[in-house]
Parts: structure tokens; sequence; C-alpha cells
């Protein structure tokens, strides 16, 4: 038996979250969880459609996003993941899927704006669009390049990957994270739900204004911080 067993029985589980939420089709996506004392992370295989998927195909890899152990080749956005684990060390967890609204606005190339409470629950900002990457960059290690993308990006705008969770790449797709690979799925289908009813929120008014920042504050509050009281105590 494994002895990284649990590790791939959680992500197995959280990658299969992922359609049950509606935010894969076919392969689009993928989830990850990092074993900090271990020096690794499991990762989905590349190309395996999830209805195929059991937990002993899922890949462990060290940081660098070399196999540790596994039969099958990891995603293709490894060495994202693994560049997101190495920058960032209070997270748990990183998804990336290719869900509709949250696509939309990537290939867009435009932040999702905050209209309403539901948003700030989860964040007092934009959903960021980071641009997409330069020509050279993308002709060379594009998926590593793409984690310092959003590494890079996220930074230069002054957001903290501890409050700020999600992040659309420009032309491409969302990615998330959490404390945990079950906070990182949370988050997806958080980043999802909000594009589409910020998408809903333009038809509806195409001159709609942002939450003023009073409600952001506000509804970050209840839920986020030493004040927070949504809940119950212990949760």
């Amino acid at each position: 038996m494994s002895r990284f067993a649990a590790l791939k029985e959680e992500v197995y589980r959280a990658n299969m979250r992922l359609p049950e939420l509606g935010l894969v089709l076919f392969t689009f996506g993928n989830a990850s969880a990092v074993d900090r004392d271990a020096g690794v992370f499991a990762i989905k295989p590349s190309g395996v459609p999830y209805g195929e998927l059991r937990q002993e195909d899922i890949v462990i890899c060290d940081l660098d996003a070399r196999v540790v152990e596994g039969e099958l080749r990891p995603s293709s956005d490894t060495k994202t993941h693994a560049v997101l684990y190495r920058a960032w060390p209070e997270i748990g967890g990183v998804v990336h899927t290719h869900s509709t609204y949250g696509t939309a606005w990537a290939q867009s190339l435009r932040d999702v704006p905050i209209f309403g409470t539901t948003h700030a629950d989860h964040l007092t900002t934009a959903i960021p669009c980071a641009p997409p990457m330069d020509d050279a960059l993308i002709e060379g290690d594009y998926e590593e390049m793409t984690g310092h993308q959003i590494v890079d990006y996220l930074r230069d705008q002054g957001l903290d990957y501890r409050q700020v969770e999600m992040l659309l790449v420009g032309s491409h797709a969302p990615f998330t994270w959490g404390k945990t690979v079950d906070g990182a799925v949370y988050n997806s289908a958080v980043c999802e739900e909000v594009a589409k009813m910020a998408y809903l929120t333009l038809q509806l008014n195409p001159g709609a204004g942002e939450l003023k920042e009073s409600l952001r504050r506000k509804h970050y509050a209840r839920k986020h911080g030493a004040d927070a009281y949504y809940g119950q105590e212990g949760e």
C-alpha cells in the first residue's frame, strides 16, 4: 500500500467533486493537495476522463513537479501547481477548471466586478484577471510560467493570496486555491457562481454599479477574521 494513500484519497475525492459541481467536462480540469511535511503533492493524471478516474491513478510529485510515485503522467498543469505551492506556504490545495462563466470572463480579459454581497462574502475586490503572457514565455516552459504569471500578477496588484483565493488567467481559465484542497474546490464553485451572477447582472443592467465599500467590509468581516460571527463556533 502506498505511503501516500490518504493523500491520494483526498485528491481523488476532490477531483470527483468537480464534475459533480458542474465545474468540468471530460478532462477539463484538475485538483491537487500538498503534504508539506513530506514535500510532495498529489494531482490528477493527465487526460484521464473523470468517469474513468481511480484513486490509484492519482500521481505523487515533489515540489519541483518531478514524479515520486505513479504509473501515469501527471496533469499537464503540474508545474503550475508546483509554483503556487513553492510560492505560497499557507495553501494546501489548488484547483484549475475551465468552468463556463469563469472561463468566459477570462477569455474576455476582464476582472469579475464585485456587484453584490455574495461576492463580498468571499473577497472584497474584483476577481482579478491576469493578462495573457508574452509570446516568449508561451514558447518556453509554458506551465511553469503560468504559475509565475499568477503569483506575480497577484503581488503586482497588491493582493494577498490568503484573502484573494481565485484568479482568472487571461485567454485561459480560472485557478483557485485554499488552505485545503476541499477549500480550493469550494473556491472554484464560488468563482463560477459569482462570475455567472456578474454576467447576468450586466445583462439586466449594463450600467450596474459595483458594491459600495461599507457592504463589502461588512459582509467579508462577518465570515472572516477575529470578529467573524457567521456560522457556528468551532467550525
